[in-house]
């Protein structure tokens, strides 16, 4: 199956910030994401919440894996109250640029719509703090946007998301060896497997279903009609971002030889993709046939992952 790398917008936050953080030295956005595991399975949280991204994981679990394999560390910090993580924060500032998050995307004044909480989450790098304000680097579109440091503040709590304690920060981010983005495709791949293999019993909500049995559940209740909320869910972020990441996934894979679990991730690329014009006009029967072709490509995944000597 051909496979195109893609470039262009979409909802990579996290790994945007990162780049921004690492400068000069950063990798491509493409192997960060690829090395935080996002790719690598499917869930349905509460039975109800679709993301095409692993069973149990959000990005706060993939970010030490990530700087560990991209050669890198950071100090993180968390908690607290509001005051004292403003004080935190005035004090790095005079340090240079913070990472921060996860934050609560529906406070972001500064983003078209935004006038309250929506339970997404998002990430950003702060750059100064003056006046009652704080200057911003948004990775979704808007750089050096300034807000009021009260609504940043109430998007900080995070009080509203699902994972992520207020007030998170990174700071002190340290280069500690040159690896090339091969060596972090290469270092990653047991995450991969470690994600796709379902092994461990994370901390999820009571009916959340992972990979083949998550894709399977959508179809269903697709067919059983799709809510407004769920529609508007999958068309404006969980199909974006899910093919995204599969599409990064069989770039970076195909970097280092890994031919038939390349194939597996530009077919499940390819499904994903093709979810986004079902949904959006309310073909419902068109998405949950596509959703039951995904089912069986996550075990076919990890068998190519198990097949191929890392």
């Amino acid at each position: 199956m051909l496979h195109f790398p893609y470039i262009g917008s979409g909802p990579y936050c996290y790994a945007n910030s990162f780049a921004m953080m690492l400068g000069k030295s950063a990798p491509s956005v493409t192997v960060i994401e690829f090395a935080t595991g996002s790719p690598f399975g499917m869930q349905l949280i509460r039975g109800a919440l679709p993301f095409f991204g692993p069973y149990g994981w959000n990005p706060e679990k993939g970010f030490d894996d990530a700087l560990r394999s991209l050669g890198w560390s950071s100090a993180v910090s968390k908690g607290g109250s509001a005051e004292d993580a403003l004080h935190r924060l005035q004090a790095a500032l005079e340090e240079g640029p913070v990472w921060i998050g996860p934050v609560e995307m529906g406070h972001l004044r500064h983003q078209p719509g935004m006038s309250g909480p929506i339970g997404a989450d998002h990430y950003v790098v702060a750059l100064e703090m003056a006046e009652g304000r704080v200057l911003l680097h948004d990775p979704h579109g808007h750089p050096y946007v300034s807000l009021p440091v009260v609504d940043f503040m109430e998007a900080w709590s995070a009080k509203t998301l699902d994972y992520g304690q207020p007030y998170t920060m990174r700071t002190g981010f340290e280069q500690l060896r040159e690896v090339s983005e091969e060596e972090v495709i290469a270092a990653s791949i047991p995450v991969a497997i470690h994600w796709l293999s379902m092994d461990d019993d994370p901390d999820v909500p009571e009916a959340t279903l992972g990979n083949g049995a998550a894709a399977e559940k959508l179809a269903g209740l697709l067919e059983a009609g799709c809510s407004d909320d769920l529609r508007g869910h999958l068309m404006h972020f969980a199909i974006r971002v899910g093919v995204r990441r599969l599409a990064d996934g069989a770039t970076c894979l195909r970097r280092i030889g890994f031919a038939e679990a390349a194939a597996v991730m530009a077919e499940q690329a390819r499904i994903v993709g093709s979810l986004q014009y079902p949904v959006a006009v309310g073909d419902n029967a068109i998405a949950a046939a596509l959703l039951r072709r995904l089912a069986p490509t996550y075990d076919r995944l990890l068998s190519a992952f198990r097949a191929f000597p890392c």
